[in-house]
């Protein structure tokens, strides 16, 4: 982990499709980077949310839904858990309906002022301003994809939103990796098409759907699992520059919201 100075560094972590193991690789490189920074996850995926399922958070409220529909502050909705803060999104459909997805640009700039690291876990489609916007508010991303061509392609598309709005791309994570996959191969002909290194190429393992089960983040439940050794490597990589807090704030809030498409 490289950091230049004290500041606040956003990541997305997206993907372009569902089933790419996203909500465990925000957790996993959350808990990494929280050994050495004060980190907090955010639950961007206000359609489908699942960190509150990995952290033992499902009957928790408020959640990120109520404070964007104005019914909760920030500060509300934070919970300490494993290390990080954490703010979980509702999986109610009401709460769908009622939440603003543009008060993510102010939830994020309350975060960025408490927190040294924040983490968006973004969803997996992306045709609505609340999928793009975590995109958008991040000043880089990582893309987790499965070494298949349908995903490597939806992960082309992450990175050409990002690069649309100015986001770098922190790097490439390759997610449940089977043995018979010849990653390797894969891992360098995908690096001919997308910026940034491949971060990790973690394995497919039982113990990530073990810790699912024990609403736990892989790294709280199996720490020395091939998996998890990945992720910790891939969070070593992971560059944090950062810009004054202050700076970071005000981008967020004036940050261009992306039309519905």
């Amino acid at each position: 982990m490289n950091s230049v100075y004290q500041m606040v560094e956003v990541f997305a972590v997206a993907s372009g499709k569902g089933g790419t193991g996203k909500t465990t690789s925000t957790l996993a490189l959350g808990m990494a980077l929280a050994t050495e920074y004060d980190v907090t996850v955010i639950d961007a995926d206000t359609g489908m949310a699942n960190i509150l399922f990995h952290t033992g958070l499902s009957d928790s409220e408020p959640t990120l839904h109520e404070v964007l529909a104005g019914d909760a502050t920030v500060e509300q909705a934070v919970y300490e858990r494993f290390e990080m803060k954490v703010i979980p999104c509702g999986t109610s459909l009401a709460g769908f309906r009622e939440a603003d997805p543009t008060r993510l640009r102010d939830v994020v700039a309350t975060v960025a002022e408490q927190t040294e690291i924040i983490l968006l876990d973004s969803a997996a489609t992306l045709g609505t301003r609340s999928a793009v916007l975590p995109i958008v508010l991040a000043d880089q991303v990582v893309i987790v994809l499965q070494p298949t061509v349908p995903s490597l392609s939806d992960g082309l598309k992450v990175q050409e939103y990002a690069t649309t709005y100015g986001t770098d791309v922190a790097g490439i994570l390759f997610n449940r990796v089977s043995p018979d996959e010849e990653i390797d191969t894969i891992a360098t002909k995908a690096g001919r098409y997308f910026e940034g290194e491949t971060l990790a190429k973690v394995p497919e393992s039982e113990v990530v759907r073990a810790a699912r089960r024990a609403s736990k983040p892989l790294l709280a439940h199996a720490a020395q699992s091939k998996a998890a050794t990945a992720y910790r490597d891939a969070a070593e990589k992971l560059t944090v520059r950062g810009s004054t807090t202050g700076e970071v704030a005000d981008r967020f809030r004036n940050a261009v919201i992306p039309d519905d498409g």
